[in-house]
Parts: structure tokens; sequence; C-alpha cells
């Protein structure tokens, strides 16, 4: 398939279709159709970015057809039904994540598209630059053979906010009612960096805790995992520590055999060699994880090579995931 034969669609026009849109642009892929079930998004995303077609419904975006990829950026519980109409109308999907709310839909939708089309899951942690930079340096020898994982993420975003919601309310009014909330939407990215730092993980125990008030979901959480050869990996959140940014922060540790490797926000070094410190503009840079996960999917479905983050890859994400609330005693069928 050729660049000037392949065109693309959008399902979801919320904030983060934004930076999912430029990504496109970047790509040099013409978007053709736009939808949303709040058409009034849809329709200024359209004017926004030069977009002929507008939709408030993805069934009829994909029966009247034109493209052959299709981004699915809505919520997740749109998940679900539009991939597998994507997939019955032969389009090529790259899904935002989480694929699914649980394992055993994610399974069902896997076996339901099956070999049709081209499935990517939209994760976009690993291709962020800081943690990419972690990952090369790590490829390269650097530290030897991983031994041990410290990831840690702090924000602000559900702390309470003199006569306004709390900042993550606000931007995602969800929250409200979701009863998961720091494990399923935020810290699933930091679990898919852990393995794809150290490979297969398994939760060996796990704790969360709500510190806001009024909502359903954790804020808190505490894992503790296992890999091979004795590997210890534990991933540490809160989204409502007050002095902290909006926008939660990442600090990773990486011991190996031969050295250790310190992400620290925006900083990385080798302890003992912090005088070379890469520092990277995670404001500035934001954009290029997108770009970078697009360019894949387009790369990908033009070759035939395996995505990094293919559906199949992904799934074991999801299940690790999923086993953090097993392992903290939440009845996720509830």
């Amino acid at each position: 398939m050729s660049d000037g034969t392949m065109k693309a669609a959008l399902v979801g026009a919320g904030m983060i279709s934004l930076y999912h849109l430029r990504a496109w642009q970047t790509a040099g892929i013409e978007i053709v159709a736009v939808c949303d079930i709040d058409r009034n998004s849809a329709e200024k995303r359209a004017e926004e970015f030069g977009i002929a077609r507008v939709y408030d419904d993805p069934g009829a975006m994909l029966s009247d057809g034109g493209f052959e990829l299709v981004d699915i950026a809505a919520s997740v519980t749109a998940h679900y039904a539009v991939t597998r109409m994507a997939a019955d109308h032969g389009v090529h999907v790259i899904l935002q994540k989480p694929m699914v709310e649980t394992v055993a839909e994610a399974e069902d939708l896997i076996d339901y598209v099956g070999d049709r089309v081209r499935f990517m899951i939209h994760e976009n942690y690993r291709f962020r630059p800081h943690y990419m930079t972690v990952r090369e340096w790590i490829d390269e020898g650097r530290i030897g053979e991983v031994k041990h994982i410290v990831m840690a993420c702090r924000g602000s975003g559900l702390c309470p906010r003199e006569g306004q919601e709390p900042f993550l309310v606000e931007r995602q009014p969800y929250l409200k009612s979701f009863r998961r909330n720091l494990v399923f939407e935020t810290m699933i990215h930091h679990l898919d960096v852990c393995r794809a730092i150290a490979g297969p993980l398994k939760v060996v125990a796990a704790r969360l805790n709500r510190l806001a008030t009024g909502l359903p979901g954790e804020d808190t959480a505490s894992i503790l995992m296992e890999g091979s050869a004795g590997l210890i990996a534990t991933a540490d959140g809160c989204i409502c520590a007050p002095g902290y940014p909006d926008l939660h922060g990442d600090r990773l540790e990486v011991i190996g055999s031969s050295g250790t490797i310190i992400m620290d926000y925006n900083r990385v070094f080798l302890v003992g060699d912090e005088q070379n410190t890469v520092e990277v503009d995670l404001l500035g840079r934001y954009q290029e994880c997108f770009d970078t996960a697009t360019r894949s999917f387009v790369e990908g479905v033009r070759t035939g090579e395996a995505f990094e983050t293919d559906r199949l890859d992904n799934l074991q994400t999801l299940r690790l995931m999923e086993s953090v609330y097993v392992a903290a005693g939440v009845d996720i069928t509830a």
C-alpha cells in the first residue's frame, strides 16, 4: 500500500485527539473523517484540521468508508464495539489504551478480529523520549543485565482546589463514577514500561487506597512484582500528593549487574556518572511519543512488520494490570 493511497479516520475528538491528529499530519496521512458522539467536538476538530467529513455515529462513518486506517481515541467503553465494526469493514486499527475494560473482553475482541486487519494498541509511554533513553542505554549494555526495577509516579491532580473540581476530574469527568482509576488509567503505562524493560512479570502483592474524597476509584497504589531469575520490580503511585504538579511525573531506577540508571522526572543518568546527565524537555517533546507510535503503526501496516505494541503484547500488560486489582482484593466484575 503506497503513501498516496493510504487514508485514515479518527473516532473520538476529545482533548487527546489534538495530539493524535498532529501525529497523523507528521506521518503524512490524510484524515478524511472524524467522529464523536458529541458532534460539536467532532466539528471543532474537523474545522481545526481541515477534515471534510464529520460524524456522530462510528458505524455510519465506517459504512461510508474511503479510508484504510482508523485511530480509535474514544472512551474505553467504546473500544470493544468500534474495533469490531472496523474489523468487519476491513479497516486496520490503532486503539488507545487501555484496550478494553477487562482481560476477558480483550481476549474475546482479539479472537473476533483475528488476522482480518492489523491491530495495534496506542501505548505511547514506551515511545516517550526519557523512557526511550533508558531503554536505549539498557540495550547498549551500559548496566549489564537488569536485576531490579523501582518505578514511582507522583502528582496532585486529585488534590482539592478552592472553588474548583480537582484538576483531573475537570479534565476527565468520567472519574466521578469510574470504579478504577490510578492503576487502570495511569499506571497501566508504568506496568507496560516495566514489562518492556524486564520481560514477563507477575504481581506478588498490591495495596490500593483513596486519599481524595468523593471518588470511587483508587488514587494511590503500591505494587510488588517478580520476574525471571529472582528479579523484583515495584511500582508505586499517588495522584493526590500535595505539592507535586497536577500532571504526574515519574521516577525510575533500573539496577543492573554492572551499573544503575536513574530517570528522575526529566533527567536520565548513570549513578556515578552524573556529570553526563541527559535532560529531556518533556513539555517541548510531548508530541513526540504520539508521532512515533503513529508512524510505527503506519509502517507496520505498510510493510507487514510486527508492532512493538501489538494487541497480543498489550494483552500481557492488561493481564498484569488486572492482576493488581485481584491481588488487592478488588472484584472487577462487580
